[in-house]
């Protein structure tokens, strides 16, 4: 009974973390080989965090000089409240390095 219980209390404990999960993935964000690439590892924090957390991605464009830009937030208080917050981070790289050729911001995964 006492292996019972331990069990369904480890399990309940798993049960609350998104730690590990790519969440609600609407698209494959591209992302560099570079392990040291800012967007691989905001992807790479957005998959390890544990609360409510999302990704946002500028579109791949297939031409030489197109770029790829990203923001994201990590255990926010909602899924809603990161997809905001990371569109917001996504927007205001793209503002800030003022590429056009990037595309627009998209949420690539929320949890």
């Amino acid at each position: 009974m006492a292996t019972l219980l331990t069990l369904a209390t480890v399990f309940s404990a798993a049960a609350g973390s998104l730690a590990g999960s790519e969440g609600d993935k609407r698209f494959s964000p591209l992302l560099p080989s570079n392990a040291k690439d800012q967007c691989t590892k905001a992807y790479k924090a957005y998959v390890a965090a544990s609360g409510h957390s999302a990704y946002a991605t500028t579109a791949f464009v297939r031409v030489r000089d197109g770029y790829v830009l990203c923001g994201a937030h990590y255990n926010a208080s909602s899924q809603k409240a990161a997809e905001e917050m990371a569109m917001k981070s996504c927007q205001s790289a793209r503002a800030h390095y003022k590429v056009a050729s990037s595309g627009d911001c998209q949420i690539a995964a929320s949890k």
